[in-house]
């Protein structure tokens, strides 16, 4: 979790240390947006059985529920060729199930392959109506430069009003996207405003805060930035490379 931290917000940096390349020339593993995403809590489950079963039959719908099950299990560690070697041929042959789409989409955002990850979330968002995986698919549209499904999806997310880390991670995308067209200002604005009335720090106002910290310094503001990075490691002292971060800004 803590090392994702720092993906979530690296990509697009100009000028700063430890850049990475553009959004295509990400390494697989790179984080991006919400990477901690795990499989629905039905994955494998009897809500995926009963998916399989009705697109497929008896037998051949608890069989696909097992292939399901290996690539969430294979997904879990991070095998993610394997899960999607794996689930590719269940969700074609059964495309209305929406725990197969929804995982396969986030293998292949783990894998990278930002497109592929937009069609399979996508059809999750339809089947489903949820908003669980808008920050994944909202960062896949941002690796391809498109803002306005970006917005769309941060002003969906946050008129639904989900879960607070949920909320938060889809604020996270969007203060990126800005920030990826120089928009500095407005994303510090954005996330400042709901750093303020934090309270109780939980692992989703860290990741907020590392976010921001790193808005501060690329703005060249040094002195905010430190700060911010100083509070992340007064609740987590290993959090990601804050602590490297913050000696850097001293």
């Amino acid at each position: 979790m803590r090392k994702q931290a720092s993906g979530a917000v690296s990509r697009g940096r100009t000028g700063t240390r430890a850049a990475p390349g553009p959004a295509s020339d990400l390494a697989p593993k790179e984080r991006r947006g919400r990477p901690a995403r795990k499989p629905g809590a039905g994955t494998a489950g009897a809500i995926s059985k009963d998916e399989l079963v009705s697109a497929l039959g008896a037998t051949r719908g608890a069989r696909a529920n097992e292939r399901l099950r290996d690539a969430a299990h294979a997904f879990e560690r991070e095998r993610f060729d394997e899960s999607r070697s794996l689930l590719r041929p269940i969700a074609e042959q059964a495309p209305q199930a929406a725990s197969v789409r929804e995982l396969l989409g986030l293998t292949y955002y783990r894998l990278g392959r930002w497109s592929d990850a937009i069609r399979e979330l996508e059809a999750f968002r339809q089947l489903t109506g949820s908003t669980e995986q808008h920050p994944v698919l909202a960062d896949s549209y941002r690796a391809l430069k498109r803002r306005t499904e970006v917005e769309d999806l941060w002003e969906e997310l946050r008129e639904s009003s989900p879960s607070a880390d949920l909320v938060t991670e889809g604020r996270i995308v969007m203060a990126g996207s800005l920030a990826d067209r120089g928009k500095f200002s407005e994303a510090i604005a954005l996330l400042e405003k709901s750093q303020r009335s934090v309270k109780r720090a939980e692992i989703h106002h860290l990741r907020q805060a590392y976010a921001l910290a790193d808005l501060y310094e690329r703005a060249g503001d040094v002195a905010r930035a430190r700060e911010l990075f100083r509070w992340v490691l007064s609740y987590e002292p290993d959090f990601a490379d804050a602590a490297e971060r913050a000696s850097s800004l001293a």
